[in-house]
């Protein structure tokens, strides 16, 4: 029996792979920050005879410490990992900067962070496995924002906008260095962008902003059980390549400056150090 860890498991798109990772016989850990919705996918999970295989984790990624717990947890738990999907974010495009009580900014450290420490420490995990896969799911293939080196916490000019999209380009980036850290890895990394998927994400926008991405979802976005069918099968069938980054079904090049071997490896030592200092502090 597979086991599949999805962050983000217990709504939007990670909910939904969640639910067909199950009905084709997979054991799937689901990581959510709110009970109700996680006792919610369990209820799902039963209706559909699955119960059994379905385990909700609690989890505050924005945590580094939490997350190690939470790899920990996993770690007793299972003795392998066949799929790690990174799909946990919470878009905070607009309001003031905040930081965790490890002193990361908020994107930063959700969206980014925690993919980190989950893609290297459950990496032994994942060897353990037959045909281990990590898929991040993120923008790939999208040509804005940047890794502000000199200030990656956003301390002087901070924005909403400016935070998520550094987050973004990090994590291709992670993706990118991955197999080098890992030398001799069998573990296949897929940055993946779904493209628009009609999900809550406008739930937690501020009007009118909800209301406009709402209609906009309604006009142009593919529902969650459609944007589930490419990521599914390429969990169940990765690529040979060690990293590859796809936007839903076409395979992206890994050029230019967003997957640039140099910077990711640049982006790895950083985090690195970003972690001891947080773990010394």
């Amino acid at each position: 029996m597979q086991t599949v860890v999805i962050t983000g498991g217990t709504d939007g798109l990670g909910k939904g792979l969640a639910l067909h990772c199950l009905s084709q016989g997979a054991r799937v850990l689901a990581v959510g920050s709110t009970p109700a919705k996680g006792q919610a996918l369990l209820a799902q999970a039963e209706a559909i005879r699955a119960g059994d295989r379905a385990v909700f984790l609690r989890a505050d990624l924005t945590s580094v410490a939490a997350t190690r717990q939470l790899v920990t947890r996993i770690r007793a738990t299972c003795p392998s990992v066949d799929a790690l999907v990174l799909c946990a974010q919470r878009y905070r495009l607009f309001g003031p900067r905040t930081v965790t009580g490890e002193g990361f900014e908020h994107s930063f450290a959700l969206a980014y962070l925690s993919r980190f420490v989950l893609s290297h420490e459950l990496h032994d995990a994942l060897e353990a496995a037959p045909r281990p896969v990590v898929m991040n799911v993120g923008t790939p293939g999208v040509p804005l924002g940047r890794i502000h080196w000199g200030d990656p916490q956003l301390t002087r000019h901070y924005g909403g906008t400016r935070a998520t999209l550094q987050s973004f380009r990090a994590n291709d980036l992670l993706g990118a260095s991955f197999a080098t850290v890992h030398p001799g890895t069998r573990v296949r990394t897929i940055g993946y962008n779904p493209g628009v998927v009609a999900t809550g994400m406008p739930d937690h926008l501020p009007q009118p902003m909800r209301t406009l991405t709402r209609a906009s979802f309604a006009l142009f976005a593919t529902s969650v059980d459609k944007a589930v069918a490419p990521m599914a099968r390429l969990l169940a069938e990765p690529p040979h390549d060690a990293y590859t980054a796809y936007r839903t079904t076409r395979r992206l090049p890994l050029k230019g400056k967003a997957f640039d071997p140099e910077a990711a490896l640049r982006l790895h030592h950083l985090t690195r150090r970003l972690l001891a200092a947080a773990d010394a502090s």
